[in-house]
């Protein structure tokens, strides 16, 4: 499935429009993608490595204490940052990538959600997806980690993925090993025909899914989901531990 003259996405968006609930206290101060890990904003582990990775325009949606995010992302030389206002209405994953679609061009694009990083292994995350990205087949391939090596991820998994990557849903009463590590690669042929308004990117990647157009890689390191307050000293320690 790997690519030999492998497409690279010049543009990105970071998912950081979210309230954070499940951050609180910390949240009511400090918009989640400015949370610390490793003495680095979230949002800066994500644009850091989209830079890394060649991106050269990011989109960065916002609506929560959107003036500090704002402000934050301002400072930054690389990648250039365009900001999408949500600040009147939280559209939620897929309609505020729709709204930024104009922003984003017709060619694939890298996706990150701004609270999920990770350690990386010996080949860089986004390096794997623009490995395995094939436009004649995908409509979206998703980075996924196995949930039993992740820190601070608890759910039930996400995905069953075949000997093609190629991803279906896992039974509601079942167990499945891969969890989506928030980071992707999407075509804008996605969101033709999406909902108006608010709605979250499930919806298509449910229907890219059932077009067989709905793949996945398992990332090389470890995923840290740093979804709580006792998330952050998880991750924390993780990257302390990489690093001895």
């Amino acid at each position: 499935m790997a690519q030999t003259d492998a497409f690279r996405p010049k543009r990105a968006m970071v998912l950081s429009a979210g309230i954070g609930k499940r951050m609180r206290p910390i949240t009511a101060t400090t918009p989640k993608p400015l949370i610390e890990v490793a003495g680095r904003a979230l949002i800066d582990h994500a644009l850091d490595r989209l830079a890394k990775a060649g991106v050269e325009t990011c989109v960065v949606n916002v609506h929560y204490l959107a003036d500090l995010v704002e402000v934050h992302v301002s400072r930054r030389t690389s990648p250039k940052i365009v900001i999408s206002d949500e600040r009147d209405e939280l559209l939620e994953t897929g309609g505020g990538i729709a709204k930024a679609l104009p922003h984003l061009g017709d060619e694939p694009f890298f996706l990150l959600n701004s609270d999920s990083t990770w350690i990386e292994g010996v080949t860089p995350n986004l390096e794997h997806l623009v490995r395995h990205w094939d436009e004649t087949r995908m409509d979206v391939l998703l980075l996924l980690s196995e949930t039993v090596t992740s820190v601070g991820y608890d759910g039930r998994g996400d995905f069953d993925m075949d000997k093609e990557g190629m991803l279906s849903r896992r039974n509601e009463r079942s167990v499945s090993p891969f969890a989506y590590a928030g980071a992707a690669i999407l075509h804008p042929r996605l969101f033709e025909g999406a909902p108006e308004g608010a709605f979250s990117l499930n919806v298509l990647f449910d229907r890219a899914m059932e077009d067989g157009r709905l793949f996945g890689v398992l990332m090389e390191g470890i995923w840290l989901h740093v979804g709580t307050p006792s998330a952050i000293a998880d991750a924390e320690r993780a990257v302390s531990e990489s690093i001895d």
